[in-house]
């Protein structure tokens, strides 16, 4: 086998619902197989160490900072994007509460925080403000004061979940 046939590996996986197969440089990153192969610029790139959060994408319904997983471990995966969110090409609940919030500003960081966010309303759990500000302090926004990204996320966690855990600031749960 030479050098060549050795650096290239096949890949298969389901990304927003639609199978792609390609062939991949094996240190290939998930972030440049998404945006430069498959053209999904939504995955956004800025720290390259798993600080900000703008890369994030679900592996199997996890989040992953996609610029520091492979490609090729993404093989036989189920991956989505932001792109995959909208509802027959409609936003979806939370996209539409972040406009509703004004939970995004430059709109840099939003697609990390909507799949981090998906991630955590799609988990079922009943979550209370300091739950949803502690999953979420992986991902930076330089604009919104956070703020209203919270209240984007509380409103339709609360809907989605059926009911919202709510604490008094004193850390007690009140449902």
């Amino acid at each position: 086998m030479s050098v060549n046939e050795q650096s290239i590996v096949e890949i298969s996986m389901q990304v927003n619902g639609i199978t792609v197969e390609r062939a991949v440089a094996p240190r290939t990153l998930l972030v440049d197989f998404l945006r430069e192969d498959l053209g999904l610029s939504g995955t956004k790139v800025s720290c390259e160490l798993q600080v900000c959060g703008v890369c994030t994408v679900l592996v199997n319904d996890r989040p992953v900072s996609s610029c520091t997983f492979l490609a090729v471990d993404a093989d036989g995966a189920r991956v989505r994007t932001v792109e995959g969110l909208a509802e027959g090409g409609a936003p979806n609940r939370l996209q539409e509460a972040f406009l509703d919030h004004h939970a995004l500003q430059c709109g840099y960081c939003t697609p990390g925080f909507l799949m981090m966010s998906t991630a955590l309303i799609e988990s079922g759990e009943n979550l209370d403000r300091e739950e949803i500000v502690h999953y979420l302090e992986g991902n930076i926004c330089r604009c919104t004061g956070y703020q209203p990204i919270v209240d984007a996320v509380t409103e339709v966690a609360a809907t989605h979940c059926g009911r919202l855990a709510r604490t008094n600031g004193h850390g007690t749960s009140h449902l």
